[in-house]
């Protein structure tokens, strides 16, 4: 018995019992066996949401995603978010034999056969991204879409000593390391809100005896907190959405229409230059997008007509009309889907897979209707001030 690894808590009579786990060690998982099995707990609380849950026992989870559904509700981001946290996972996987977070597999198994309550006690890991995404500003935001892409296509090798390091985090501590030391403010959202909200899960499972399977790195945290009440609520809140950049999103382009239309009134050749200027940098770069990410010919001139008409709109964006156009004439099949786990391992292999192909559409196209709409503007204005 590894006991040197296992936290007994007494409150009020019930008894907690802590395994502090490395997500990337294959022992992890034979002491969470042990421990089960000898204590025949009433309840089993693991280190993963709903969301997470899924993906971990429903192997098949990627045939049933509907790409629509996906580019419609603006998830593109975070499913790319996922697919590098996946491949970061394969690459583990390939290099050590070994696969992330089989402790938490266990701890499943062996609440069924022993017929305790499981509980899913972390929080909501799109929760958990929203109040990081909220921490970070705006050159924190470009960063950390700079890191998710690189860790895609890294094809650099983990040392034995960054692989000691990760057995004392989780999966999620590991893929964001680097952003949590240039952000401090990320611990927050990251692992003390997690130890405060796994706290409260634990001690509210049912029963006197609770086992939970955690990553080493939250049992110094929930050992303190679980002595104190937390508002499960209050941590599972999104946050406000702050009003500026809505304001901005709709001052912009009305601004720009008045400033064309004034334009041309009382120069109708520079209107026109200001209008071509605005269509050409937005619809160009927005197309340019498209292209870099191989979009089929009919994708990447949906880019060009709607990023000079979406710029104007804060409520729509060119990718989303660009990425309808991919998925209708390059529709991923159900063997896409089943080869996504494996094809974000190669730069090949992510470009080549018609799913994340639909996903770099959506984003590159609004990443370069970004870009042209600053640029457009910027030209636009010079004209209007030279007309002045």
């Amino acid at each position: 018995m590894h006991e040197e690894n296992v936290t007994r808590i007494d409150l009020d009579g019930k008894e907690v019992i802590l395994i502090g786990t490395a997500h990337v060690s294959k022992l992890s998982a034979e002491q969470v066996k042990e421990v089960i099995e000898r204590e025949r707990p009433d309840a089993v609380c693991i280190e993963l949401d709903e969301q997470r849950y899924q993906s971990v026992t429903d192997k098949n989870r990627w045939k049933e995603t509907d790409i629509f559904k996906v580019i419609r509700g603006g998830q593109s981001s975070l499913l790319l978010m996922n697919l590098a946290v996946s491949s970061f996972q394969n690459r583990l996987a390939k290099q050590f034999g070994i696969s992330p977070g089989q402790e938490m597999i266990q701890g499943i198994e062996s609440a069924k056969e022993t017929g305790a309550e499981l509980v899913l006690a972390d929080r909501n890991i799109q929760v958990t991204f929203s109040r990081i995404w909220g921490n970070i500003g705006f050159w924190g935001k470009s960063q950390l879409l700079t890191s998710v892409f690189y860790s895609i296509f890294s094809r650099e090798e983990i040392s034995e000593e960054e692989l000691e390091k990760m057995k004392s985090q989780d999966t999620l501590n590991a893929a964001l390391a680097e952003m949590t030391k240039s952000f401090p403010k990320l611990k927050t959202p990251l692992i003390d809100e997690r130890d405060q909200y796994l706290a409260q899960k634990i001690k509210e499972a049912p029963g006197n005896k609770v086992v939970a399977v955690l990553g080493a790195a939250h049992v110094p945290g929930i050992t303190k907190e679980i002595h104190r009440e937390h508002d499960l609520a209050a941590l599972s809140q999104r946050p406000p959405k702050a009003k500026w950049p809505k304001v901005i999103g709709w001052l912009i382009p009305l601004s720009i229409i008045a400033i064309i239309a004034y334009t041309f009134m009382t120069n109708p050749q520079d209107g026109l230059y200001q209008a071509m200027s605005w269509i050409l940098w937005n619809g160009g770069l927005s197309a340019l997008g498209a292209a870099i990410a191989f979009a089929h010919p009919l994708a990447i001139l949906t880019a060009f007509i709607a990023a000079p008409i979406s710029s104007l709109n804060p409520l729509i964006a060119a990718g989303w009309f660009a990425g309808f156009a991919q998925a209708y004439f390059r529709r991923p099949n159900v063997g896409d889907f089943e080869r996504l786990s494996e094809d974000v391992f190669t730069v090949k292999g992510f470009w080549d897979n018609k799913v994340t192909r639909v996903l770099l559409v959506v984003v590159l196209s609004n990443v370069g209707s970004s870009i042209g709409t600053f640029i457009g503007g910027a030209d636009v204005i010079r004209v209007f001030l030279e007309n002045l």
